[in-house]
């Protein structure tokens, strides 16, 4: 299995809302799940509540256990050397990917596309957390539909509150957990199926919540969408409940689902085996 979304924890004030998760405390726990690499995130994004994750940190653990360990990079849209940097960090560090976009602009901002553009000559995918307060977007995800539209080259892997609330075409603006059922023709189902570059991982309570607050719709989902999903956990913390684990364990997913969910997919959009 790929984990397309993990970070490492690096506590530097008194309210950091979790205790440290180095990479030796990652390593064990992906061998305790079965999990065989992980997608290391970055967030340098001052934005964020979950404290500086540094692109350089990422790529001193990948550095350690480099056949575990897949590097990402993030910097924040806001820098003047935007694309020199991401540049710099693709083609001499070897990042993979660019995320966790968790900036407080919206999903659209000509700051983001910058990003988008550079990625698109690069053949980086964007992995985004849409939520109340990053990378926003309305109800039915209008910008993220705009962006997809003038960007049709680049990757995209959606993920967080808002951005999974949006699997029911009743969705708000504020993200949450509802546990009521789908509505269909929800954004996230449209869009997944009529966008070749937009994707998604289940990592985190958002992609748990979503995938079963109503299994019946969650085997439709799951049958039109499969190609495009990849696991993920999204732990940021030593001992954090994973129950995508255990729901990817127990989802009556054919042989050809779970390999591309699994790790497939990822292997792809990432170009592993080049």
């Amino acid at each position: 299995m790929i984990d397309v979304h993990a970070h490492l924890t690096f506590p530097t004030r008194p309210d950091h809302p979790w205790p440290q998760l180095t990479v030796e405390q990652l390593i064990d726990r992906m061998n305790r799940e079965g999990i065989d690499q992980a997608v290391l995130l970055p967030m340098e994004s001052p934005d964020t509540d979950a404290g500086p994750m540094p692109t350089e940190k990422i790529l001193e653990a990948v550095r350690r256990y480099p056949e575990r360990l897949i590097p990402f990079l993030h910097v924040d849209p806001r820098v003047r050397a935007l694309e020199d940097q991401i540049e710099y960090l693709a083609t001499e560090h070897g990042c993979k990917g660019y995320g966790e976009m968790l900036d407080g602009l919206w999903i659209d901002d000509p700051l983001h596309k910058r990003v988008y553009a550079k990625c698109t000559e690069l053949g980086l995918p964007v992995l985004f957390d849409m939520n109340r307060l990053s990378c926003m977007d309305e109800p039915g995800l209008p910008r993220m539909e705009a962006v997809l539209q003038e960007f049709p080259d680049c990757i995209f892997i959606g993920h967080g509150p808002v951005w999974w609330v949006n699997i029911s075409a009743d969705a708000d603006s504020e993200g949450g957990y509802p546990q009521r059922p789908v509505v269909p023709t929800g954004a996230v189902d449209r869009l997944l199926g009529e966008y070749e570059n937009m994707y998604a991982d289940l990592s985190a309570g958002s992609g748990y919540n979503a995938l079963t607050r109503d299994p019946e719709f969650t085997r439709g989902f799951i049958e039109r969408h499969w190609r495009k999903l990849m696991f993920g956990t999204d732990i940021v913390r030593p001992g954090a409940p994973l129950r995508i684990v255990q729901w990817m364990r127990e989802f009556p997913f054919t042989d050809e689902q779970y390999e591309a969910i699994a790790e497939g997919t990822a292997q792809r959009l990432l170009k592993l085996d080049e």
